[in-house]
């Protein structure tokens, strides 16, 4: 049986993943008359519905909506990015694995789809022993059909959506209430309903409120209906959790025009313009609606209003942030004077420093050379179970080829998540890496990762050209 194999390496701190992927899987809806009432229930499977027998996700009456979270358990010849990072499941292994779907004859089966959808991503207690593995001591989770919830148009039946999510995340959690916490979902469809089920969740202790930066239907958070809700964040201690997705607008009713996101505008500009690659609906979109959402919070003075207020920016990465704040700061100063708004009381960053924390992932280096700005307002997120996550200990040897001090680690990977969230260490951390796994004899073998990771392995052969076997041709083809 191959093994992979792993450095070692040692930490003496606790870490805490601020923003990790469930994905929500069936038996929320099997289950959901468990946690609603009767009129709640009508109204789900009226507006968001998982049909078991079709296995469709039906939003506002459209069958296929989402991004196929309830498909669990693999699918032969599909790679599910969705629950792919596990333990070990490194990019250049993801890639061997997309190389060999190229080739009907060399593609994933569907035992080998099955393990590698990671059931941790919908079952606890295997994303516990992942944790393990991973180097990932406490997690705050978050859903990842993120795009779809502001899309629904029935105002109870969104309610509805987000409790009986909430309720399985909440239940998820129970697994080990120490280290697993969920950032639960509200219905920002009715401002009333929302504040309603954040009193809900934080009494369930629930730390996190997750909130889309730039809403469907025009709705933005600076809006005064929106007011009721921060006030109840600043009583209850729960923090807005600014989560931006790629927002590409397939549940937005016909012929509505108001109101598109940046993230809408940069794939329009990827098809249009023909670009060979997407990566930048994978990139852009997420900092373009991080950074809009930070600077209308920032320049309106919606923290003025709201001091007992404090956000989390999750998965946009961090590095723009440090020229958005000092650019902030410079229009602030330079027009000030022509300012029809109230004037602000600090300077955008100093307020950015004193309310907000912003995430970042494990291969990100410029965090790490910067420590002095980031000290206080930077924390870690594995992006665990989406293809693009990673481990604990990736992070951990990013900032250390950085020669990034310790006391600056402690803070990045943990310190300041559970600081911004009122949580405690745990008495016991991982300190040690796993250094071997064992895997199944279908496991890509050094060779094969080397050969799929050039660049003429990914090219689909064109019709009539001898067959090719993870990107090379065949001998004798």
């Amino acid at each position: 049986m191959p093994v992979q194999k792993f450095a070692p390496m040692r930490k003496d701190f606790p870490t805490f993943d601020c923003d990790a992927h469930v994905t929500e899987p069936p038996w929320i809806w099997e289950r959901a008359k468990d946690w609603l009432t009767k009129d709640e229930f009508e109204a789900l499977k009226a507006t968001m519905w998982y049909d078991a027998e079709t296995k469709q996700l039906i939003v506002n009456g459209h069958a296929g909506a989402g991004l196929g979270s309830q498909r669990i358990g693999g699918t032969p010849g599909i790679v599910n990015v969705l629950t792919l990072a596990g333990p070990g499941l490194k990019h250049d292994i993801q890639r061997a694995f997309n190389v060999r779907n190229l080739n009907r004859t060399t593609a994933i089966t569907k035992e080998q789809a099955d393990y590698l959808d990671h059931k941790g991503s919908y079952k606890p207690e295997q994303r516990l022993r992942d944790m393990d593995i991973q180097g990932i001591d406490q997690v705050m989770i978050i859903p990842t059909d993120i795009d779809t919830y502001p899309w629904l148009q029935n105002a109870v039946g969104a309610k509805a959506m987000c409790k009986a999510y909430n309720e399985w995340a909440y239940e998820y959690c129970q697994a080990d209430p120490q280290r697993i916490y969920f950032a639960a979902l509200l219905p920002m469809q009715d401002p009333k309903f929302a504040v309603e089920e954040l009193h809900r969740v934080a009494d369930k202790g629930c730390r996190v409120g997750l909130i889309r930066p730039i809403d469907a239907m025009g709705n933005y958070p600076i809006q005064p209906k929106y007011e009721s809700l921060w006030h109840a964040m600043e009583e209850t201690g729960v923090v807005y959790g600014m989560h931006p997705f790629p927002a590409m607008g397939a549940l937005k009713p016909p012929g509505y025009t108001e109101q598109y996101s940046g993230a809408e505008l940069i794939a329009r500009t990827v098809f249009s313009s023909g670009l060979p690659h997407f990566f930048l609906t994978n990139v852009q979109n997420f900092q373009a609606e991080a950074a809009l959402w930070v600077t209308m919070v920032l320049m309106s003075g919606f923290f003025d209003r709201h001091p007992k207020l404090r956000a989390a920016v999750f998965e946009a990465s961090s590095t723009w942030l440090s020229f958005m704040l000092d650019e902030c700061d410079k229009v602030y100063k330079l027009y000030r004077n022509e300012r029809q708004m109230p004037p602000l009381k600090r300077l955008p960053s100093e307020t950015f420093f004193e309310h907000c924390v912003t995430g970042f992932e494990g291969d990100e280096a410029p965090p790490s050379r910067l420590p002095e700005f980031y000290q206080d307002i930077l924390a870690w997120s594995s992006d665990v179970y989406h293809h693009d996550g990673d481990d604990a200990w990736r992070a951990l040897d990013t900032m250390r080829k950085c020669e990034l001090p310790e006391s600056y680690q402690v803070k990045f990977l943990g310190e300041n998540a559970r600081k911004l969230y009122h949580i405690e260490p745990p008495q016991k951390f991982i300190r040690e890496r796993v250094t071997e796994i064992e895997r199944p004899d279908w496991w890509p073998t050094e060779a094969e990762v080397k050969r799929a990771l050039e660049p003429e392995a990914a090219i689909v052969r064109r019709y009539g050209e001898g067959p090719r076997v993870n990107g090379h041709a065949r001998e004798g083809a």
